[in-house]
């Protein structure tokens, strides 16, 4: 990796992994949901033939452990063979909304079996392959404490405990990164939540203070605490919250109504924020390096989206935020959550749910092969380049050519 760049590619793309309890009191496995698990040589496969080097992936906490200190990590040695063997690098996420059936997050001994298990994780991951090594701890703390209380979208279904539920996972995870660490002292943490932007409805200028306290409170408290700002008792630190991870959407832009639901704020709303803005605010918060963890558009504007977010992060990274990567989650499309069909926000597309036949989305490939021709060396993008080092989109070609689109004022056509 060249200079300061934390991870081998600017573009990074992930596999969807929830694995929680669901409102019918049903665990869903989405992992098995998208065939990732019977497809995923050639998942990776696809993945190296892209460029793309650094993976999203999980460790399925409610699989692997079997109770009583004993894991079973035959799942991850599958995964891990296969990124190693497409010289990519993992981020695992060890709890994506999932726990053990058992396994009470309000609970000292819950944090304390986490705990054992992001060390047995740390040492099976840093035991079979080579660093770097990235880890999510506890995937989307502020949206998991929401939809687990007071929405009763999936388990625990602690409703009207969602700031306690927020500060236990917190605790969680600012002890499964301590105990990752004392295996591996320089093992780097990505902690990932949706960052928002809340608007109050234009006839009720008087829930403007509401709308603030949704965007710039209520939306940060979980990377706040990680980062030792709040509740410095759990122990968080910036070097626990070491690499901030902001997933934004269409929807992650809304409006709040007096009734506290939210309306999505339309592709051409004047409210609307820039991505770049939200960037910055984040970068100016906590001073520390910065992905977008997540972000996919929808269906037919799934190009379109990519390239409005590749040009606010060119405008983020000249006005001095440190930003690392772009995150295109996810890479194999996913059963929408209540509907069960198909969302249509893959960079391919699934046509059954027998074989799970994996289909290109063609525009969003080709605004992704625009994007790494712009940013890198010509003759680096070839096909054949792809999945080597010399191939690959480094961060100082992506700042060098922020900085010469920055000289002109405009992007390329």
């Amino acid at each position: 990796m060249d200079g300061d760049a934390l991870f081998p590619t600017f573009f990074m793309t992930g596999f969807e992994c929830s694995t929680f309890i669901w409102k019918d009191r049903q665990r869903k496995d989405y992992v098995v949901a998208t065939g990732h698990d019977r497809h995923l040589r050639r998942d990776y496969e696809a993945v190296m033939d892209l460029g793309v080097g650094v993976v999203r992936e999980a460790i399925r906490w409610p699989e692997v452990d079997k109770g009583g200190g004993r894991f079973d990590w035959s799942s991850v040695k599958a995964v891990q063979d296969a990124a190693t063997e497409c010289k990519i690098t993992p981020i695992w996420d060890l709890c994506h909304y999932g726990l053990p059936d058992d396994c009470d997050p309000f609970s000292d001994d819950c944090r304390k079996r986490f705990t054992d298990y992001c060390r047995g994780a740390a040492e099976f991951v840093t035991g079979t392959a080579e660093p770097p090594f990235f880890f999510t701890p506890i995937n989307e703390i502020t949206f998991f404490s929401a939809a687990a209380s007071d929405l009763e979208w999936m388990a625990p279904f602690a409703k009207g405990r969602e700031d306690e539920l927020k500060r236990a996972l917190a605790h969680m995870a600012i002890e499964g990164a301590k105990a990752i660490r004392e295996v591996y002292p320089g093992a780097r943490m990505v902690h990932v939540d949706p960052i928002v932007h809340a608007v109050p409805p234009p006839d009720r200028p008087d829930l403007a203070d509401e709308a603030r306290d949704e965007e710039h409170r209520k939306a940060f408290e979980a990377w706040d605490m990680l980062a030792g700002r709040v509740a410095p008792e759990l122990g968080g630190s910036p070097e626990i919250l070491d690499i901030v991870g902001l997933n934004a959407y269409h929807y992650s832009q809304v409006q709040l109504d007096a009734d506290k639901k939210r309306e999505i704020l339309g592709p051409r709303d004047p409210r609307r924020k820039p991505l770049s803005e939200l960037l910055q605010y984040a970068w100016d918060r906590y001073k520390r390096p910065l992905i977008i963890g997540e972000t996919s558009g929808y269906q037919d504007n799934r190009a379109e989206w990519l390239r409005m977010t590749v040009e606010e992060s060119l405008k983020a990274i000249n006005a001095g935020v440190d930003l690392h990567g772009i995150c295109l989650y996810p890479f194999v499309d996913v059963p929408d959550w209540w509907s069960q069909k198909w969302a249509q926000i893959g960079i391919y597309d699934v046509v059954d749910k027998q074989q799970f036949e994996r289909v290109p989305v063609d525009p969003y490939i080709a605004e992704l092969r625009r994007w790494q021709k712009t940013l890198d060396q010509p003759e680096n993008v070839e096909p054949d380049g792809y999945g080597h080092q010399w191939g690959r989109v480094q961060l100082s070609e992506v700042r060098k050519y922020a900085a010469k689109w920055r000289e002109a004022e405009s992007l390329p056509a």
